[in-house]
């Protein structure tokens, strides 16, 4: 029996990801995604205090990110360690060589490689965490 689906349901308007540097992982992904700050959330001007803490992405045409600023997290230990990923991103890219090109990306704005599966025939992938510790994955899709 298939499910039907009423005329009007949610929409996923954003992911929000804890962290404890509100501004530093949404500028991580920023970079990243070549993403712009939601009107208001902007660093502020030179020299200003930022405590911002809650902070929005805008990704036109698609789901939004935003940060909200948290006391303590744990970071996830995925794979190994008793902390789960909790949530995490898939990203898709072109082809291998974009792959490449968009790890060292990652991996120079403050990424880590948690797993490397660029060989992999069929989706070639590799896991990384953002600054805050969370995972994504970047394949080729």
């Amino acid at each position: 029996m298939a499910d039907s689906v009423p005329a009007s349901v949610p929409t996923i308007r954003q992911v929000v990801l804890d962290t404890t540097d509100a501004r530093g992982l949404a500028e991580f992904y920023r970079r990243l995604f070549g993403l712009s700050y939601r009107a208001g959330d902007e660093p502020p001007a030179d020299g200003a205090p930022d405590d911002a803490d809650w902070l929005v992405l805008r990704n036109p045409g698609a789901v939004q990110l935003a940060f909200q600023q948290v006391e303590r997290l744990a970071a996830p230990t995925w794979p190994d360690g008793e902390v789960p990923q909790q949530l995490h991103l898939d990203c898709t890219v072109a082809d291998v060589a974009a792959l490449d090109a968009q790890t060292e990306r990652a991996l120079s704005l403050g990424a880590r490689l948690l797993r490397d599966r660029s060989d992999d025939p069929q989706e070639p992938l590799r896991v990384l965490a953002d600054p805050a510790g969370h995972p994504f994955c970047l394949f080729v899709g």
